[in-house]
Parts: structure tokens; sequence; C-alpha cells
């Protein structure tokens, strides 16, 4: 193990030697040139925004090859077979012990993006009195950056062009995708343990909201309603503060308290509920379990040996979730499109909404992440790389993650609404996070 820690440090330094060869932040502008880093940026987000307009097309009812059921289906297809089969051959092919304890800042710093992110997203609610329908998906939307496919595209471009301030091409390519590999992994943990029981538990609150009126019991009684009304007794209103309904058998009602009982079982049972609604076992979502296989797999040499370099016995193990793992992306990207087409004819989502999510993951998070990052390297958490700083950056500038998209339309819970804000949020996205890319770079160089 020492012997592969000093290897990797000294890549490190190769990539830093090289990295300083290129100069100030000036001359990084200079040779790679604003047009250049704008086509590096905006170039994955471009590829998203087609391939979602090829969703929005085959869902039209012209075409009806990706309507409503189709997009539900292939959705559990993503999430129980791509899904995992993209973070784990990614992780597996690309983290090691070695990086992992070199690396020890980012799953800090992706947790406080998610942390940062929710607290702008709960003032976001609070000015736009959102919806409770929403809610969990404004939350997801401010928490949740697109942390894996995005960099995993991203930082290999801006290796290869010309004059990047990141050093020799080859190198810089393999800890991009290292960093942005691991920036996935953590990034699929706390989206799937955190943004799925949000959007899950948001979604049940609006189901028991709009099933209020059915818990309300009925007791059903033959007692003569004249017996207990007075005969010159016209008209029987309810009284909002009942709980409890007796109906009589000529079709009139009259309201009665609940009993002592009833509410001690109504209180268990709401108990209950809670309870259920922090269920541990959720957070196991197959991502997750194929964060854990990536992680055993990349982690402990024998096994890495055995199913991950070229001449191991098992590497067709390995090439063949690699296979599978290639159809999550474009999956993701066309159900998108099919979504946002519905959203486009029936989404309620204010303008105040989408604004605020905007301000939130193209402004203030931006800002806070140079704090955070500067900081951390002043006090030296943070190794003088300039792309792992680079990278450490860009999780702060990223448009929401897509699979956010994946889990609103398992729950059935606002699907065209996160249509709607991923057209917005992705179309800024070539703009915004090129202008953030230009600037982080000037600042690490």
């Amino acid at each position: 193990m020492a012997k592969a820690v000093i290897g990797f440090c000294e890549q490190k330094l190769l990539l830093l030697s090289s990295a300083s060869n290129i100069g100030e932040g000036r001359s990084v502008l200079n040779k790679m040139g604003i047009f250049q880093l704008f086509i590096a940026a905006s170039v994955p987000v471009l590829k998203v925004l087609i391939v979602t307009g090829v969703g929005a097309f085959i869902a039209t009812d012209y075409i009806g090859v990706l309507d409503k059921e189709a997009r539900k289906h292939l959705n559990n297809v993503v999430f129980y077979v791509f899904n995992p089969a993209l973070v784990a051959t990614n992780l597996a092919r690309t983290i090691t012990l070695e990086s992992v304890v070199l690396l020890w800042f980012m799953p800090i710093n992706i947790l406080l993006t998610f942390l940062i992110g929710s607290a702008f997203g709960w003032v976001l609610i609070q000015i736009t009195k959102a919806p409770h329908q929403l809610r969990g998906l404004i939350l997801g939307c401010c928490a949740a950056g697109n942390l894996g496919n995005m960099l995993l595209i991203t930082v290999p471009a801006t290796c290869k062009e010309k004059g990047s301030p990141f050093g020799a091409p080859d190198v810089c390519s393999k800890f991009g995708i290292t960093y942005a590999s691991l920036s996935m992994a953590i990034g699929a943990i706390f989206l799937w343990s955190y943004v799925y029981n949000i959007v899950r538990i948001s979604s049940r609150q609006t189901e028991d909201k709009q099933n209020a009126i059915d818990q309300v019991p009925k007791l059903e009684s033959t007692v003569d309603c004249a017996k207990l009304i007075p005969g010159n007794c016209t008209n029987v209103k309810d009284i909002e503060t009942c709980s409890a309904l007796v109906t009589c058998k000529d079709d009139c009602e009259i309201t009665q308290p609940l009993s002592a009982e009833y509410s001690t079982k109504r209180k268990v049972s709401l108990l209950q509920n809670k309870q259920s609604a922090i269920n541990f076992r959720n957070l196991l979502s197959p991502s997750t379990i194929g964060v854990i296989i990536g992680f055993t797999v990349g982690v402990i040499a024998p096994i890495r040996k055995t199913l991950i370099v070229e001449s191991a016995p098992l590497h067709v193990i390995q090439d063949s979730a690699s296979l599978i793992s290639d159809g999550a992306i474009p999956s993701l990207t066309l159900i998108l499109g099919g979504n946002l087409l519905q959203g486009l004819r029936s989404s309620s989502i204010r303008a105040s909404v989408i604004i605020g999510v905007i301000v939130v993951r193209y402004l203030l998070l931006p800002l806070v992440g140079i704090a955070i990052v500067k900081g951390a390297v002043l006090l030296g958490l943070v190794h003088a790389d300039p792309l792992y700083q680079f990278v450490l950056l860009v999780q702060y500038a990223l448009p929401p993650a897509m699979n956010i998209g994946t889990i609103t339309q398992l729950f059935g819970a606002g699907e065209s609404e996160c249509s709607v804000l991923f057209l917005w949020t992705y179309a800024l996205a070539s703009v915004a996070l090129t202008l953030w890319s230009t600037y982080f770079m000037w600042l690490v160089s």
C-alpha cells in the first residue's frame, strides 16, 4: 500500500508541475481562449438539451413511442438496473484506497452543497409559499447538483483543450475521471438517501391531505333521527370542529365528538406513520447498493485484480456491467424530455419558483462554494492540485441532478413541474456553467 501511495503522489506531482508551467490566470485565458472554454463547458449541456428534445418528440401524440406508461416502465429500468450499474462500474474502475484517503475532503464538500442548498431551498419555499406537493422537489433541486455525468463529460473535455491550466492532457484526464467518479458516487449516496426520502415523505403528506376527508370515520346508526332531534328542527348543520359523524337511516347527519379511546388510537396511528416514514431500509436504494459494490471492488485489492485489470480472469463481468450502464444517461434524458412535454401542457409551477431555483443554483451556491473551498485551501485541508480545487468549486455551480426526475416519476409527485424546472435550469447552464468555469480556472491557476 505504501508503494501505491507513493506512486499516486508522484503522479500528482507530475500533474502539479505541468500545471504550474502554464502561469497565472491571464495566461490561462490567453492560451485557452474564452471561446474554447465556452465550447468545453457548454457542449455537455447542449448534448443534454438535444437528447431531451428527442425525448419530447417521441412522446408526442403523433409519434406515441414514449407515452406516460412507457416512461414509467423505462424509469423503473433506470432506477433498478442502469443507475446502479453506472455507479458501480465507474467506482470500481477508478477508485482505490489510496485515492479515497487523499481525497477525503470531497465528501465533506458535497455534504455542504446539500446542506447549504437545502437551507436556501427552505428559504425559497417560505418566500414563494410553494404548494406542499412541490416542496420536496424544490428542496431536491436546490440541494442536489448533477455531480455525476456532467463532471464526467466536462472535466475530461476541459483537460483535452489546448492551453488547459491543468497540465498534461493524459494525466489530467486520468485524475479528472477519478475525481468525477468519486463525486458521482458520493452524490448518489446523498441523493438516494436524502432527496429520495424528502420527495417520498412530501408526496405521502400530499396524499394524506387529499385523503383527509376519507379518514374521518362515519358511524352507521339505525337510531330514529326524530328521537334525537326536536320535531321543530328542519335543518341540521355540520360542526367544523367535529371529528366523527353519525349517519342516520333517513340521510340526515348529526355530529358527535370523538371518544377518548378513539383519540388515543389516532395518536398511536400517527406515531406509527412517522416511524414508517423513517424506514431505514428505504435508504438502501439500488444506486446506494451500487455505490457499496463499487467501493468494495475498487478498494479491496484481490477483488480488484480479479475483476478490473485487463488480465483479470473475471474481466467479462466488469465489461457486461459497463455495457448495461451505458443506457443510464440516454434513458434518463429521454424520460426528462417526455415529462417536459407533459409539463409544458399542464404544469402549474410558478415563475417565482423557477427564478428562485435558478438564483440558488447559479448565484448563491457558487458564491458560498468559493468561500468554502478557498478557506479549506488556506487552512491546508485541500492539497494544491488546481484540477482538484476546480472540481470542488464546480460542484457548487451545477444544474440539478437528473435523477430527481427519476425520483418524482417513481412517486408520481411533480413530474411535469420537474421537467419545466429542468428545461430552464439546463438551458441556462450552458451560460452559467461556462462563466463560472472560466472564473474558477482563473481562481485556481
